[in-house]
């Protein structure tokens, strides 16, 4: 499918991660109808020459029909507001688009799931597959016959090795290592830098061990 007969798209949000997100569309030359933000997004040049409207209704001044949104707003551990944003304009009957970014690594037997993003340097490997809503970030390595829930953030350069099984809502911390067979629960955080050898339960927070100097 070559770009003319992609639908264009809307993009929620205005900070960092909409940023990113924005990068990687504008170098696929997909077409942006407008950002959608309430703060001022003239600090970033990514944006530059973008329409820009402040209020989340004015995406309803766009059919479902001929557009695709792009959910530009971060995940943090504990923060709802991006499946909220998700499940008020789906309920609405808008779809939300699927963004791979071209410098990613994606297995042809690799399955992305609605409205995932990958971002660059990342590399999922054979037999995963990316829940729907999930962020797969800059440099995150995923390898083989991965299950990764709907709404995980997984942060840069996190390595997820073989069978590891996520379920929803999950948040991995960047620099993080999950070994193999490991399943992390519903609500799960796994902190920067932590190494997981053993499943977590829903809700449990994974902390990394720290170095201590004395002198």
């Amino acid at each position: 499918m070559n770009n003319s007969e992609l639908k264009p798209l809307v993009v929620i949000g205005g900070g960092g991660h909409a940023s990113v997100i924005v990068d990687i569309l504008r170098q696929q030359h997909r077409k942006i109808l407008a950002i959608v933000c309430p703060e001022s997004i003239t600090q970033r040049r990514v944006f530059s020459g973008l329409t820009h409207l402040k209020n989340d209704d004015d995406v309803l001044n766009f059919s479902p029909n001929t557009v695709n949104l792009v959910n530009g707003v971060g995940m943090l551990p504990k923060s709802g507001l991006r499946r909220k944003l998700n499940e008020y304009y789906l309920s609405l009957g808008y779809s939300f688009e699927t963004v791979i970014s071209d410098n990613a690594q994606v297995s042809l037997f690799a399955e992305i799931e609605e409205g995932a993003q990958v971002f660059t340097g990342s590399i999922i490997q054979a037999g995963t597959v990316i829940g729907a809503h999930t962020i797969v970030n800059s440099g995150v390595i995923i390898e083989h016959d991965n299950m990764i829930g709907e709404y995980n953030h997984i942060a840069p350069k996190a390595v997820l090795c073989g069978q590891v099984n996520t379920h929803n809502d999950v948040y991995i911390g960047a620099n993080a290592t999950v070994i193999q067979n490991v399943t992390l629960e519903k609500g799960a955080i796994v902190g920067a830098g932590a190494i997981v050898t053993r499943n977590v339960l829903s809700k449990q927070i994974c902390y990394p061990s720290r170095t201590v100097i004395k002198k």
